[in-house]
């Protein structure tokens, strides 16, 4: 069989998360965050999974321990923001083996490249015994979401962006997605959350739930900033046979005057828990629920995110699996 990267839901055998340590990344959100992140980590130790929380030096491992329990293993690495999604390694599965893929790393088109971003994905894929392949087109992990069975959903705003392969057509970007992670068919959604930091990555706004069913939120509130990027996700994917599931969206979410790209959509699909950001919205817990309907064969848990999210990012954003064999 060819290699093929493995759905969120199958079986794990562990979880990266990425530790806060960079002040300015959380101008007076580092603590809130480091909790947060904190109390995600122990979660889905305490579900019962293996956890691999990296940290950054000697003084942000100590307060890395303050937080968490001994369930928690902690790993000292070189890393400058904690989006491992976006920087760690692409796990593929080819003839029941497991191998690595790592591509091209900008800084999310040239904003924010830190030390250790381009070279952490293949120090873990080494840490973790797997042969690792490398690409030279520009991709970050948020920016594509599969469903196992050949079929990714990805937005033309990040990835026909001019700030990552802009010598690249569309299709070319198609056959190395294909190449290096087995995806055959790509559903090409438009934009992503506005102020998204990443330029539009798909895992906040659209996540495939189970082989050819995606869930998109929907707009809550006549103020809600993503409403027509909401309702355009699901047309363009109605329009390519994607059943499409819908759960509120968080709303209007600000800070200083900015919106913020808050979305429940962001969760992280674990053996054994799904874990979703909650942001002081009055519909976190119709967020949280209608995402613990989905996944009926696993707990469903809402926990802070609002710290994290001023970093840039979610729960999901901050994590990468270990898929099992």
């Amino acid at each position: 069989m060819p290699a093929l990267m493995p759905p969120e839901w199958a079986p794990q055998d562990w979880l990266w998360i990425g530790f806060p340590h960079l002040a300015e990344e959380w101008p007076g959100w580092l603590e809130p965050a480091q909790e947060q992140i904190a109390a995600f980590a122990n979660a889905v130790a305490d579900s019962g999974q293996e956890v691999r929380l990296l940290v950054r030096d000697e003084a942000n491992e100590a307060r890395a321990r303050l937080l968490v329990s001994d369930k928690v293993t902690l790993e000292r690495k070189v890393y400058g923001d904690i989006w491992l999604r976006d920087t760690g390694p692409l796990i593929v599965a080819e003839d029941l083996a497991l191998a690595a893929r790592r591509f091209g790393f900008n800084g999310w088109g040239g904003k924010y490249l830190m030390p250790g971003d381009r070279e952490i994905g293949a120090e873990l894929a080494r840490d973790a015994g797997l042969a690792l392949e490398t690409s030279s087109m520009i991709l970050e992990g948020g920016a594509v979401d599969g469903d196992g069975t050949g079929l990714v959903a990805t937005t033309e705003q990040c990835l026909l962006n001019p700030n990552r392969n802009p010598g690249m057509a569309r299709e070319e970007i198609e056959a190395e997605l294909g190449r290096m992670l087995g995806f055959d068919r790509v559903l090409w959604l438009g934009d992503g959350l506005i102020n998204d930091h990443t330029d539009g990555h798909v895992d906040n706004l659209a996540r495939f739930i189970a082989p050819n069913r995606l869930v998109v939120p929907e707009a809550t509130g006549k103020d809600d900033p993503n409403a027509e990027i909401y309702a355009d996700a699901k047309a363009r994917a109605e329009a390519y046979g994607v059943e499409v599931v819908t759960i509120p969206s968080p709303g209007r979410i600000e800070r200083d005057g900015a919106i913020e790209p808050a979305s429940y959509v962001n969760f992280a699909i674990t053996t054994h828990l799904v874990a979703v950001p909650t942001f002081g919205s009055p519909h976190d817990e119709a967020g949280v629920a209608a995402i613990a309907e989905l996944f009926p064969e696993r707990e469903t848990i809402g926990l802070p995110g609002e710290a994290v999210l001023a970093g840039g990012g979610g729960f999901h954003c901050a994590s990468q699996q270990m898929p099992k064999v």
